[in-house]
């Protein structure tokens, strides 16, 4: 065998996705001209190098793994799914199967509500054992962390040890309000709800998820989970009562003790605009190091977004405390008013990807407008961009690849998805950095922070907050022939019955 023979087309493999594939060589010649390979490698990779090209999560499907980051049984040129343990391989697409249906997909969620929604024992999953059995093993462990600190425990390990850098936890206790309890909220007040015993429940719980959490996590909190009184004084744009006011401090006091974060959460309408007083408070008094404790969320879908982020940014500024921003598309189309929302889908994808490009760059734009024509410097600023769009993502990645290779100084970043939820993105984005980190690359290319969204909880508690994801995440869910695809790819290479 003429060994130039061998080398030319397996060196081409290296230089470039698009480059054609190299035939089959047997075990024992590959093992006496390894480091001949290795050798090629390197050249290859530095050639590529030179062009300045950077990987981001979209690209990373047709490059090569190095060896260090490719799993026993991961190929060469393998999709970032391969890092997906088996059992969550065969779950994602089973679900993914369905929620591609539109016909499964209806059915599917419809029986969800019931249960969600049921005042029936025979119909509590966590009296019910044959029903607790079914969703703990499906849809609960796709999306939820666990019951017990000891499942809790095992989901945010096996996470980490896939290469995310962090989880975001919740606690799934939360009130959801119609319109006319929204609008009528003085006639639902009751004794039993204002009881200090709804506080402290909903104060132990939280505690519990801080205590769960990892340092350099962060924990969502939902300050509807703490009851009526809670929701009265949110809806009235009230400050907290003063047992929930001391609840959040000492939650605040154990989160900085521990170095975990804290997500304040949107909730509906009604509630925002007293959730943003209570969340720039808290910003105010813990958010004074160039580390942001305490985070608010934003929603792009709603046009007030822009205005309300630019305020905050201008309290910031004035008040110099780091501003945390969650950035979300949203998350109560089904319960809001229609007219808060943009026109279409394309003025979100405008406002959110408008919105994320201004934090990134520390700069307004014509989406993010300052609150005075002469506003123009920005406070310090931590973000999380979370979402499932993988057109963002790459957007966002594309502006943080052309800061570290011109050196320009980079905000405090990280990327979160649903557990259970896009997980080509998610992956794909750990992969990424995994490659630069291999190939020497931290200084030219932006290494991306993947962080899960997951909540703790019974299978009973969950419910309705799994009701409410899939409500909030219909359209995505539909639209998911693309994963569901690749899932098959990846789970037909793990079975031996199609290999790349």
């Amino acid at each position: 065998m003429n060994m130039t023979t061998v080398l030319q087309p397996v060196r081409l493999s290296f230089v470039h996705k698009s480059a054609v594939p190299f035939p089959s060589i047997p075990p024992f010649v590959r093992w006496q001209i390894s480091p001949i390979l290795f050798n090629c490698q390197q050249q290859a990779r530095c050639a590529h190098f030179r062009r300045n090209v950077s990987y981001t999560a979209a690209e990373v499907e047709g490059i090569e793994k190095p060896a260090a980051f490719r799993a026993p049984n991961m190929p060469r040129r393998a999709s970032p799914l391969s890092i997906l343990p088996l059992s969550n391989l065969i779950r994602s697409y089973l679900i993914t199967a369905v929620s591609s249906s539109p016909l499964l997909l209806r059915t599917s969620l419809g029986a969800l509500k019931f249960l969600a929604h049921s005042k029936s024992p025979m119909l509590n999953p966590d009296r019910n054992p044959i029903l607790h059995f079914l969703l703990k093993r499906t849809i609960y462990a796709q999306f939820c962390a666990g019951e017990t600190a000891n499942e809790v425990d095992q989901t945010i390990n096996k996470l980490k040890r896939m290469g995310y850098k962090g989880i975001l936890l919740g606690y799934a206790r939360e009130v959801c309000l119609d319109g006319n309890q929204a609008q009528n909220m003085e006639c639902t007040v009751s004794r039993e709800d204002l009881d200090a015993n709804t506080i402290l429940s909903w104060a132990r719980g939280t505690i519990s998820t801080v205590k769960l959490a990892q340092p350099g996590d962060f924990v969502a909190l939902k300050f509807t989970g703490a009851g009526t009184q809670a929701l009265q004084h949110l809806v009235e744009a009230k400050p907290p009562p003063p047992l929930l006011a001391k609840s959040i401090t000492e939650i605040c006091d154990l989160a900085m003790t521990r170095n975990v974060r804290l997500l304040f959460d949107a909730e509906q309408d009604a509630v925002q605009a007293g959730i943003d007083a209570w969340t720039i408070s808290y910003m105010k008094q813990y958010n004074r190091k160039e580390k942001a404790l305490v985070y608010g969320t934003y929603q792009a879908y709603k046009k007030s977004t822009p205005g309300v982020l630019a305020n905050h940014l201008a309290l910031a500024h004035k008040n110099t405390f780091v501003l945390g921003v969650k950035l979300v598309r949203g998350a109560y189309l089904g319960s809001d008013p229609r007219h808060l929302f943009w026109d279409t889908i394309e003025d979100t994808h405008k406002a959110y990807d408008g919105i994320a490009e201004s934090l990134m760059r520390r700069t307004y734009n014509d989406v993010l407008k300052p609150t005075s024509p002469g506003a123009k410097t920005f406070p310090s600023i931590n973000v999380i961009l979370a979402g499932h769009n993988k057109d963002s993502i790459a957007k966002a990645q594309e502006i943080r690849n052309s800061q570290a290779r011109s050196n320009e100084p980079r905000v405090s970043l990280v990327y979160a998805q649903l557990m259970g939820m896009a997980e080509n993105i998610s992956c794909g984005l750990i992969v990424a950095g995994q490659l630069a980190k291999e190939d020497g690359r931290e200084r030219m290319f932006d290494i991306p922070k993947a962080y899960q969204y997951l909540v703790w909880g019974t299978v009973s508690e969950c419910s309705q907050y799994l009701v409410r994801r899939a409500e909030e995440n219909k359209d995505a869910l539909s639209r998911t022939k693309e994963g569901r695809k690749a899932l098959g790819k990846e789970l037909l290479r793990r079975l031996g019955i199609s290999a790349e």
